[in-house]
């Protein structure tokens, strides 16, 4: 369980030898890597508060997060297991258990989009990959109308050159047909979501991100993250022994 929420929460890090050779990093005692929180989205589901995001050095990403509470945001824990070189974007819950998560893997590039479903409100989270291959996409936008349809704008822009790719689901979210591709940017029709809506800004001056809950002009905190939760560092070196004579 994370730490509670009246004050600010730092996500518990620790970043190991394992982690250093897996994403490539070159941390010295001198120099460690500071890693950092980004939060994307967030939604609810079943007296869950849902939040999505990543874990990241200036360079690279490390993990995609899910954090849950299911105390209106006092308490927070991962609510699936962080994922390597994953960054998860946008969060929507259909009804109290349906729900869906973007994500793509990024080293370095953007790649393998996938997303993550839920059938029991959050509580376990399965993964499925958009493409059986791997293709240099990620999803721009998405949204459900029922569990079974949603449509999907996936974006393998280039530099300057813009792409973007129209699919449509009959399956829930595991599998996809595309419909349109475009050479401008596409969108999908605006839906307000019902009942209460999420935003997760940025407090320059408390370096931390604010979950805050409503709509308009009114918006209540539901809690706060501090943004750097660690450092990757190697392990000191080990003093040389001393032999007696």
């Amino acid at each position: 369980m994370l730490a509670a929420a009246q004050s600010a929460v730092k996500i518990p890090f620790e970043c190991t030898e394992k982690d250093l050779d897996q994403f490539g990093l070159t941390c010295t005692q001198e120099e460690p890597c500071p890693v950092f929180l980004e939060l994307s989205s967030a939604d609810s589901g079943a007296g869950r508060i849902i939040v999505t995001g990543n874990l990241h050095t200036q360079n690279q990403t490390l993990f995609g997060v899910v954090l849950t509470s299911e105390d209106n945001g006092l308490t927070w824990k991962d609510g699936t297991a962080r994922l390597p070189f994953g960054s998860l974007e946008q969060v929507q819950f259909l009804d109290l258990q349906t729900g869906w998560i973007s994500g793509e893997s990024i080293d370095p590039l953007a790649r393998n989009a996938f997303f993550l479903l839920t059938t029991d409100g959050g509580k376990t989270w399965r993964q499925k990959l958009i493409f059986d291959d791997t293709k240099y996409r990620t999803v721009a936008q998405f949204h459900f109308d029922s569990a079974m349809h949603g449509q999907m704008i996936l974006d393998a822009s280039q530099g300057r050159n813009t792409r973007q790719e129209l699919y449509e689901t009959n399956t829930g979210g595991d599998s996809w047909e595309v419909k349109q591709t475009s050479n401008s940017k596409l969108q999908l029709p605006a839906v307000r979501p019902a009942g209460s809506t999420y935003r997760v800004r940025v407090d320059a001056k408390t370096e931390s991100l604010v979950l805050e809950r409503g709509g308009g002009r009114t918006w209540d905190a539901i809690a706060r993250f501090e943004v750097r939760v660690g450092n990757c560092v190697p392990p000191a070196p080990k003093a040389p022994e001393e032999h007696a004579e």
